[in-house]
């Protein structure tokens, strides 16, 4: 893992809309859809990269099963998804597949007089909250993780995505495992027959909706949590340890991942093990045609990719998000000289 130091959240100019657009009038956009997860760092790296290069960036931040719905469709320059496409749908779909980033999942609350990190929750817990198995705040199940918190007799009011989204494909993975009731009733997916709770759409809107509602718990990027000052829970992680949604902590459950091992480099990171793991940690995908239609637009997006691969790790650990290591970057950029091709089968990106 290159070395990056964690910081101090940093204000970014992240509106909730769902649209970001950085372009000049004359420069050909960049255009992309989908994972509301890593959008405060696209955005973030959008505006550096349009400073110094003058091309824009349009990304629509719809979730990833629009994403996925709009690359397929061919309505957009590359598609964004944190649910990583199967080996068999990529071949069928002509698609290449590479991870951009890794961040972390964190359950965000609404209670009066409670501190970031001060609440601990379990997974096996969070998957019943979610189940509407534990309905109160002082359920004596969440009262056994916090002997030392003053819970309020309070309803719990339960917010989840109601777009396809990749952050429920990992946050649903993440319950299943540790939940067998989840497993068997609710399942892993981008979108969920839901049994209890208030849909949003967005990280954004999950965000918006537990700040404005008490009582109320939810799962969103923690980017979002940051930007938007919720207050986040801790996890007691695979090995029985508390640990606190960090940049170091998402990064030790990647640390042993083994990223050749999936087709389009696809694997899951929910739940690893290791004492200084965050148990809700995942990757985001980025996705392009092998062969596009539209070999400049691809090739102008390979070289934005391919910078932020090279210039936006300090950035990315501002955000808490973790940036790709040395030799995932290596392989991938390898992978789009092979890969990446156009109509003549020649390669789109021959490095920076």
């Amino acid at each position: 893992m290159r070395h990056f130091i964690r910081s101090a959240a940093v204000a970014i100019a992240m509106a909730t809309a769902s649209t970001l657009t950085l372009s000049a009038a004359w420069a050909a956009d960049i255009s992309g859809a989908g994972a509301t997860f890593p959008y405060p760092i696209y955005a973030k790296w959008a505006d550096a990269y349009k400073k110094e290069t003058g091309i824009g960036l349009n990304y629509q931040s719809i979730g990833s099963g629009g994403g996925i719905k709009q690359i397929k469709a061919k309505t957009v320059t590359f598609g964004a998804s944190d649910a990583p496409l199967t080996g068999d749908d990529l071949k069928s779909s002509g698609l290449a597949q590479f991870p951009m980033v890794m961040g972390g999942i964190v359950p965000v609350v609404n209670l009066e007089g409670i501190k970031p990190g001060e609440l601990v929750l379990d997974g096996p817990t969070l998957a019943d909250i979610f189940l509407g198995k534990i309905t109160n705040w002082n359920d004596d199940a969440i009262k056994k993780l916090n002997p030392k918190v003053k819970l309020p007799d309070q309803a719990i009011a339960v917010v989840h995505r109601s777009d396809g989204s990749g952050t429920t494909f990992n946050f649903s993975y993440y319950l299943a495992d540790v939940n067998a009731d989840w497993k068997s009733k609710v399942g892993v997916d981008k979108a969920l027959e839901w049994p209890v709770g208030i849909g949003a759409k967005g990280n954004e809107g999950v965000a918006n909706n537990v700040s404005q509602t008490g009582g109320a718990i939810g799962y969103v990027e923690y980017a979002y949590a940051k930007q938007n000052k919720l207050t986040y829970a801790d996890m007691v992680n695979k090995d029985g340890k508390k640990v606190e949604p960090t940049a170091k902590a998402f990064s030790a459950a990647a640390a042993n991942a083994d990223w050749s091992s999936q087709p389009g480099y696809g694997v899951i990171l929910a739940n690893q093990a290791g004492a200084a793991s965050w148990p809700m940690t995942s990757a985001t995908w980025i996705l392009v045609y092998n062969k596009p239609d539209d070999a400049a637009a691809t090739a102008e997006a390979l070289k934005f990719f391919a910078w932020s691969y090279a210039k936006g790790d300090k950035m990315a650990a501002e955000l808490d998000y973790v940036p790709m290591p040395d030799k995932v970057v290596k392989s991938v950029e390898e992978m789009w000289g092979k890969d990446i091709l156009d109509k003549d089968g020649k390669p789109l990106y021959s490095g920076m």
